[in-house]
């Protein structure tokens, strides 16, 4: 049987493929547990073993992926899925089996060969983020996806999930994922951002923020340059209020917003469509995180819920770490250097370095980090969505659970008949919202802002608690103690 990994690292996304190729190189073992075939994470996404096709897009993170595979001791589980953390809270994970050894964390993991326990001495989480769920009527038609989504028909299989798309949201991913569909061979018949073109212009501190940044920069005004060749327009001060259609979508409706928001009156207009793409930002994914104990704070720029953390990027779990969008959606460059901060710290915790050499290499990566933090700080300011809008779109008939079928009015009615509800967790027991296969990732945050207006804050709502296993696996491998 091959020794325990050193480190397991889930995510082979930036932060990810960052953090194996540094402690790789300092001689730690290293595996890597990702859900794809091929790591990337969905930013650097690459087609199928064995599917080839021209894409100037797959050239995004070779630097990267490249070092990540030549770095020495690094071993790859791809297809696989972490499923839980346990042996770090007492008592509350004892049916995975027995303790782990001393100074491990035992994580389930599900492979194509089957369940698997393994012991790392230290854990490190970077499983990025998944785009904001916004519901609204028409939500849950075929044909309306997010822009995460589109992008992974486009990037990974050359596909594209209809000919007329209308791209809806607050996001600047938007204007990425229509030019890739322009480029693809899509009709765009429209862009349209939720805030107004005034509140997006920069300031003189963002200027200085984006320094560093030009990367982005320069994706950005490639696409608005592709999306101006293709007449593409793009509307500002305008959002997506309905989907219509039988079988799946045909129509939206968008309507123009305030500067706070909310829909203005006789605003509507309707387009023809058979895709709609919504794109109004990302929650960061932290399900494993919270199961595992990890301590989490609200901060709603930065996606919702975050992941606590020290300066080497240590959670409240002992041999516990995270990094990526796990500690604030801020996108592939900030995350790719956290990975590398947050194996400083690994190795420095593992006795590989000592406190001074971790400090020195450290040292320009924590500057590096901070011009990073800068620039995202003065994108999410001006892109979070409107609190107004999202509250707007829900009317009592909009399926807000999907998997349950729960609407927003089933929650509405439970608040009303039972003020005690005050938290996200008491309404999941008495609606069953959240209850279903995805264990909240559509609904939690709808769940949540309802709950919330009945003058409660979000600390005091919280969020779902999250349970093993975070994703659906066979019964199988819970039933395994421990398989091989």
């Amino acid at each position: 049987m091959n020794p325990e990994p050193d480190v397991v690292v889930v995510g082979a996304g930036p932060a990810g493929l960052a953090a194996a190729a540094v402690l790789g190189r300092h001689g730690a073992r290293v595996l890597v547990v990702d859900e794809q075939q091929r790591p990337g994470g969905q930013i650097y996404r690459q087609p199928p073993t064995g599917f080839t096709r021209p894409d100037r897009h797959a050239r995004a993170g070779q630097a990267l992926l490249a070092e990540a595979a030549a770095a020495p001791n690094v071993g790859w589980l791809p297809d696989s899925t972490a499923w839980g953390v346990f042996g770090t809270r007492a008592g509350l994970d004892d049916y995975a089996g027995p303790a782990p050894g001393p100074g491990r964390i035992r994580v389930g993991v599900h492979t194509p060969a089957g369940g698997r326990m393994l012991e790392p001495a230290a854990l490190l989480l970077t499983a990025g983020a998944y785009d904001l769920p916004v519901p609204f009527p028409g939500w849950t038609l075929p044909g309306v996806l997010t822009a995460g989504g589109v992008q992974t028909f486009v990037k990974a299989q050359g596909l594209l999930p209809g000919r007329r798309v209308v791209l809806a949201g607050g996001h600047p991913l938007l204007l990425v994922v229509a030019a890739q569909l322009v480029e693809a061979g899509a009709t765009v018949v429209e862009v349209a951002f939720s805030q107004h073109l005034r509140t997006l212009v920069p300031g003189p501190r963002d200027l200085l923020a984006a320094l560093g940044s030009a990367g982005k920069l320069a994706e950005g005004a490639a696409a608005l340059a592709t999306l101006h060749r293709a007449r593409v327009p793009i509307r500002f001060g305008t959002a997506v209020s309905s989907a219509a259609g039988a079988d799946a979508v045909t129509s939206v409706t968008l309507s123009r917003v305030d500067p706070a928001g909310a829909p203005v009156a006789g605003g509507e207009r309707a387009l023809a469509c058979d895709v709609l793409a919504l794109g109004y930002g990302f929650v960061p994914s932290t399900e494993l995180a919270r199961q595992a104990g990890c301590a989490v704070r609200w901060r709603p720029a930065e996606g919702g819920w975050v992941v606590e953390h020290d300066e080497w990027l240590r959670t409240s779990v002992p041999g516990v770490s995270a990094a990526g969008e796990l500690t604030g959606v801020a996108g592939a460059e900030q995350a790719e250097v956290e990975g590398r901060l947050a194996a400083y710290g690994i190795l420095r915790e593992l006795g590989r370095l000592d406190a001074a050499r971790a400090r020195t290499l450290a040292r320009p990566v924590r500057r590096l980090l901070a011009r990073r933090r800068r620039f995202a700080a003065a994108v999410l300011s001006r892109f979070a969505p409107a609190a107004a809008l999202l509250d707007a779109l829900l009317t009592d008939d909009t399926v807000v659970c999907r998997c349950e079928e729960v609407r927003a009015g089933d929650i509405s009615r439970a608040l009303c008949d039972h003020p005690h509800l005050g938290t996200a967790n008491a309404v999941k027991l008495l609606t069953r919202a959240g209850m279903g296969l995805c264990q909240g990732r559509s609904c939690a945050p709808a769940v949540c802002r309802l709950v919330a207006q009945t003058g409660r804050t979000a600390q005091q709502v919280g969020t779902f608690t999250a349970q093993a296993p975070v994703k659906p696996v066979p019964l199988a491998v819970l039933a395994a103690d421990r398989a091989v």
